[in-house]
């Protein structure tokens, strides 16, 4: 075996193990559903959906059940599935809205796999499909994400047209976020999955809600400052507390009081 065909196999190896390096650092999905938002009280429809690439995605619309002030679609974050969202779930139901969450692509029960492309089609066919409800007000949709569906909301919303807009704990980019995690890894030679809010919220004019925890140990709390400084106007910052995934939960109250308002204050 030539040298030549040495180097050339060792540089396709590499390749492959770089992209498997970065899809396995990104992407935590789980098959299984542990559990239904009927074991914490709440009706629910499960629906099956497709996106304008024909993937098959299944979601839980979960109704208000009397005037709904309005309907939240959610992106989660990048690992398990809807069944760990409960918690969250509950919270905007109590606080009068509808609530539409669903899996992207791999995840769940959701047919295919995950991808950052993938998961921006995900999200506009959960929008597109929400929004043609009978039953929602498509005038009164807010998107919310966390973490990486903080990135996928804030795509959604720079082409879409939600009433609001609320990212918590998102990042800039999945390179500056390769940069703060493996400073010693040249990050722009590998990275395909680019997840670039920074270069996308500056489209968004509807109003938006930027959070993020000082004490986040996944995301730098700089991210969310970086996301808030190159928004436009109207924009809102709420700084909480706490740890990245136990935040909401630590900090419940001051999490529905900070939305509550933010929903009043545009008319919801």
């Amino acid at each position: 075996m030539s040298y030549a065909i040495i180097i050339i196999a060792a540089a396709a190896f590499l390749l492959l193990y770089l992209r498997w390096f970065e899809r396995s650092n990104i992407f935590f999905p789980s098959r299984h559903i542990e559990s239904t938002p009927d074991s914490v009280g709440l009706a629910y429809e499960d629906v099956t959906f497709s996106t304008s690439d024909g993937v098959a995605l299944n979601g839980w619309f979960v109704p208000y059940g009397g005037e709904a002030r309005g309907t939240i679609l959610i992106c989660h974050g990048n690992a398990g599935n809807i069944s760990h969202r409960l918690h969250i779930i509950r919270l905007f139901h109590d606080m009068g809205l509808n609530v539409f969450i669903f899996d992207y692509r791999g995840y769940g029960k959701s047919r295919g796999w995950p991808s950052e492309k993938g998961m921006y089609l995900d999200a506009r066919g959960a929008y597109e499909y929400l929004v043609n409800r009978s039953d929602v007000n498509a005038d009164e949709v807010i998107v919310y994400g966390k973490s990486i569906g903080g990135v996928v909301a804030v795509d959604l919303a720079a082409s879409a047209a939600p009433k609001l807009l609320i990212s918590n704990s998102a990042f800039t980019s999945t390179r500056d976020m390769a940069r703060d995690i493996y400073p010693f890894l040249p990050a722009k030679l590998f990275i395909t999955q680019q997840f670039d809010a920074y270069s996308k919220i500056d489209r968004i004019t509807v109003p938006k809600l930027i959070i993020h925890s000082t004490e986040d140990e996944i995301v730098p709390f700089d991210h969310g400052e970086r996301l808030f400084e190159k928004a436009g106007q109207p924009k809102e910052f709420y700084l909480m507390h706490g740890g990245h995934n136990d935040a909401v939960f630590e900090y419940e109250t001051e999490f529905v009081k900070e939305i509550d308002g933010f929903l009043r204050k545009h008319g919801m």
